[in-house]
C-alpha cells in the first residue's frame, strides 16, 4: 500500500500531474459537497415538511375561520339590530299585546324577526339560530319539533353565559346535537357560539345561541393528505373536530408533549417521530393541529432529495472522465513537444516538432522549430563572425592610440612654442592638456570638490584665450569643503551661463565661493553682467521645478539664454544627492546673477549619474 502511494505521489509528467490535480480538485470538493448536500437535506427536508404541513394548515384555518366569523356575524347582527332589539325588549319587560289587532301586531313582530334570522342565513352556511328570553320566550330559524329552546336553560355550560361583558362570545365547543333532523342523518355533533342581550341597565334580558354542525367542518380536514391527520383542540387540548367522529371530545396529548419539549415540530412517540404543527385561530382560543408520521411527511420531498442527488453523482463521474480524456487530448502535443526536447538536448538540432495550430500550445510548436532553425544558422554566423572578430582586434590593437601619447604630444608643442617666447600660446596648450587629462583620464563620476574647481579654473582660461576680454575668476573655497565628493563638471554650465549670457563674453568678475555650514555646504556662483528680467527669471525657476529642458529665452539683448545648463545642473544633483539638494537663482537687471547651492555633507553620490 506505501508502496502505492509512493508512486502515486512520485513527480512524473505533465499530464500526469495535471490529471492528478484534476481529480483531486475535483473529488474533494464534490466529497465536501455531497456531504454537506446530505447534512443540509436533512434540515431542508424537515423545514419543507413543516413548511407543507403549515400551508396546509393554512388552508383549513381560512375555511374554519370563516365559518366561525360567519356566525358571530349572525350573533352580531341580532345583539345591534335596532328592530329586533325593540321588540326582544318588550317582550323580556312582560309588555302584553293589548287592542283589537294584539294578535296581529305579536304575529307580525315573531316574523319580523324570524324573517330577518332567515334572511342572514339563507345565503351562508347552514346554522341553527336561537334568541332565547329569560323569561322563556324565544325564536328560531328552525321547527319546534327540531329542538325545545328552553332546554338550553338546563345545558351545563349556559351557567357560563352570565360572566359574558358587552359583546363578548362564549364558545360553546361540540356537545351532542340537539336537533332531531340531524340525529336521524347521523350527524352526531354540534358546535355553537352564544351570546348575551343586555338592555340599557346592561341587565341581561336574553341569549343568541348559533349552532352549526360538526360535519360542516370535516371536509375541509379530510381532505388534506391521507397520511396527514388534522384535528380541531380547544384550549384545554380536546378534540373538538376530527376525520373520526369516535375521537371528537377525548384529550389529544401531544400538543403538551411537543410544548414540553421545547416546541419542537418533531416529538417521538413509541420510538417513531412524527410530525406536529400547531396554528392558533384568531376568532377563539382554538387551535388546529395536523399530526402525521415523520417518515411519511417527508417522503415526497426526500424521493425528489434523493434523486437529485443520484443524478449529481452519476454527472460528476461522467463529467471526470470526460475531463481526463481532454486532458489527454489537450496535453499530446506537449508530451511530443518533450520527446523533441530531449533529443535536441543530446545534440540533434535536426529533429522538428511538426507541431502547428491557432493555440498556446501550436504557437509553442512553431516558435520552437523556429527557434532550432535560428540556432542552426546562428551557430553558423557565429563560427564565421568569431574569424572575422579575431582579425579586427588585431588590427584595432595596431591602430590604438595611447591617451598618454596624445597628452606628451601636446606638451612637446608646449614647450616648443614656449622657446619661441609666446608664453600665451603655451599656457592655452597647458590649459588644454591638463583639461584633457582630467577629462580623459577620469573613470569615476564623482570627484573632490577641489579637482572641480581646478577643472573650472583652466576652463576659464580657455575661454579668455578666445575671447577679446578677459573674464576674472574669484576663488573663495574653504578648506572644509575640499574633499567634498561632487559630480564631475555640475559647475562648467553654470560658469558657462555667467560667461555666455551674464556678461555676453564681455570683461567682468565672475566669483565662486564654497563653505561648510551645519550640515550641509553652500557654493555660490556670482557674476557682474547685465541680470534678467522678473518673467526671464520666473520661467526659469518654474523649468528647474520640473525639470523641463530644451528651450531659450530671449532677453532684451536679442540674445537667447540658455534653458539647458542650469535646469540641468539642478536636475543631475537632484538625482545625486536627492531631495536635500536646493538651488537658488537671483538676478536683477544691471546688477548681475547670482546661482545658490545647498548641497548635503554627508550624502554619498551614486555613480550611475
Amino acid at each position: 500500500m506505501r508502496h502505492l502511494w509512493n508512486n502515486l505521489l512520485r513527480p512524473r509528467t505533465l499530464r500526469y500531474k495535471l490529471m492528478i490535480a484534476s481529480v483531486v480538485c475535483i473529488l474533494i470538493p464534490a466529497c465536501i459537497t455531497i456531504s454537506v448536500y446530505n447534512y443540509l437535506t436533512r434540515d431542508a427536508v424537515k423545514e419543507q415538511a413543516v413548511l407543507s404541513a403549515n400551508e396546509s394548515l393554512k388552508l383549513v384555518d381560512g375555511y374554519v375561520t370563516n365559518m366561525l366569523k360567519y356566525m358571530l356575524y349572525i350573533a352580531n347582527y341580532i345583539q345591534i339590530d335596532p328592530d329586533i332589539n325593540m321588540i326582544l325588549k318588550n317582550n323580556a319587560e312582560g309588555n302584553p299585546y293589548v287592542g283589537d289587532d294584539a294578535e296581529y301586531r305579536e304575529f307580525t313582530d315573531t316574523n319580523k324577526i324570524t324573517g330577518k334570522i332567515g334572511n342572514i342565513t339563507i345565503v351562508g352556511e347552514k346554522c341553527y339560530v336561537t334568541i332565547l328570553l329569560k323569561n322563556g320566550k324565544y325564536y328560531t330559524n328552525y321547527q319546534a319539533h327540531e329542538y325545545n329552546p328552553p332546554d338550553l336553560f338546563k345545558e351545563p355550560w349556559f351557567g357560563e353565559m352570565n360572566r359574558l361583558n358587552g359583546v363578548q362570545s362564549y364558545w360553546v365547543g361540540t356537545t351532542p346535537t340537539s336537533f332531531q333532523t340531524e340525529r336521524l342523518v347521523h350527524n352526531d355533533y354540534q358546535i355553537s357560539v352564544a351570546r348575551t342581550l343586555r338592555g340599557t341597565g346592561l341587565d341581561i334580558y336574553g341569549y343568541v345561541i348559533v349552532t352549526i354542525m360538526e360535519n360542516q367542518l370535516n371536509p375541509v380536514l379530510k381532505s388534506i393528505s391521507p397520511d396527514q391527520e388534522t384535528l380541531l383542540l380547544d384550549a384545554s387540548d380536546h378534540i373538538l373536530s376530527h376525520r373520526d367522529s369516535g375521537k371528537i371530545g377525548s384529550y389529544f396529548p401531544y400538543v403538551k408533549v411537543a410544548s414540553e419539549a421545547g416546541g419542537k415540530d418533531i416529538i417521538e412517540i413509541g420510538g417513531e417521530n412524527y410530525l406536529l404543527t400547531t396554528r392558533p385561530l384568531g376568532v377563539t382560543d382554538w387551535k388546529l393541529v395536523s399530526f402525521s408520521p415523520y417518515k411519511k411527511a417527508i417522503f415526497k420531498v426526500d424521493s425528489i432529495f434523493q434523486k437529485v442527488f443520484t443524478f449529481q453523482l452519476v454527472s460528476f463521474i461522467v463529467f471526470l472522465l470526460l475531463l481526463l480524456y481532454l486532458l489527454r487530448a489537450f496535453t499530446k502535443p506537449l508530451v511530443q513537444l518533450g520527446r523533441v526536447a530531449a533529443t535536441v538536448r543530446r545534440g540533434n538540432l535536426e529533429v522538428r516538432s511538426r507541431i502547428r495550430g491557432n493555440d498556446e500550445v501550436g504557437l509553442l510548436g512553431i516558435s520552437f522549430d523556429q527557434m532550432l532553425d535560428r540556432i542552426k544558422d546562428m551557430i553558423a554566423e557565429i563560427t564565421l563572425t568569431q574569424a572575422r572578430k579575431r582579425k579586427a582586434e588585431l588590427a584595432m590593437l595596431q591602430a590604438q592610440i595611447n591617451p598618454h601619447f596624445l597628452f606628451n604630444v601636446l606638451n612637446s608643442i608646449r614647450m616648443k612654442v614656449l622657446g619661441r617666447g609666446d608664453r600665451d600660446s603655451a599656457e592655452m596648450i597647458s590649459s588644454l592638456s591638463k583639461l584633457l587629462r582630467m577629462t580623459i583620464s577620469q573613470e569615476k563620476d564623482m570627484i573632490s570638490f577641489h579637482e572641480e574647481v581646478e577643472i573650472i579654473i583652466h576652463y576659464v582660461q580657455l575661454m579668455d584665450m578666445r575671447q577679446k576680454e578677459k573674464v576674472t575668476l574669484e576663488v573663495d573655497v574653504s578648506s572644509d569643503v575640499f574633499l567634498q565628493k561632487v559630480p564631475r563638471f555640475f559647475l562648467q554650465p553654470v560658469i558657462e551661463n555667467a560667461l555666455l549670457h551674464g556678461l555676453s563674453r564681455r570683461a567682468g568678475t565672475i566669483k565662486l565661493r564654497a563653505y561648510a555650514s551645519e550640515r550641509q555646504f553652500v557654493i555660490v556662483v556670482a557674476d557682474t553682467g547685465q541680470g534678467m528680467e522678473p518673467h526671464q527669471l520666473e520661467a526659469l525657476h518654474r523649468r528647474m521645478l520640473t525639470g523641463a529642458a530644451g528651450h531659450a529665452v530671449e532677453g532684451e539683448t536679442g540674445q537667447h539664454l540658455s534653458s539647458i545648463g542650469l535646469p540641468n545642473v539642478c536636475e543631475r544633483m537632484r538625482m545625486t544627492f536627492g531631495d536635500a539638494f536646493e538651488m537658488k537663482v537671483d538676478s536683477e537687471i544691471g546688477q548681475g546673477t547670482t546661482v545658490t547651492m545647498y548641497v548635503p555633507m554627508e550624502a554619498e553620490g551614486r555613480s550611475d549619474v
